[in-house]
């Protein structure tokens, strides 16, 4: 899914829609105005979620979530409020 907001780094956000951390960092990038896309991992098909699976394990060795990627260079885990802005606005 694909959120409306002020174009910055690519922004692509690993989630379940039931994680209360999930929500909060959804949340502060809502608040925060900028645009981001994002994967409900719960959603998805078992094939589809294998395959994304697989994609965390590349920046997220314990495969938790949240897991945010932005710009394909950097990776958040969790939510680290201080750190997700300054990856954002840098």
């Amino acid at each position: 899914m694909h959120v409306e907001g002020r174009e910055t780094k690519p922004i692509l956000l690993y989630a379940l829609s039931t994680c209360a951390w999930c929500k909060r960092v959804k949340a502060l990038l809502d608040e925060m105005g900028v645009a981001y896309d994002y994967l409900y991992v719960n959603e998805l098909d078992e094939t589809e979620k294998d395959a994304v699976r697989a994609e965390v394990l590349k920046w997220n060795p314990r495969c938790s979530l949240p897991t945010m990627v932005i710009d394909e260079k950097e990776c958040v885990v969790g939510f680290q409020e201080d750190r997700i802005r300054e990856l954002v606005q840098s």
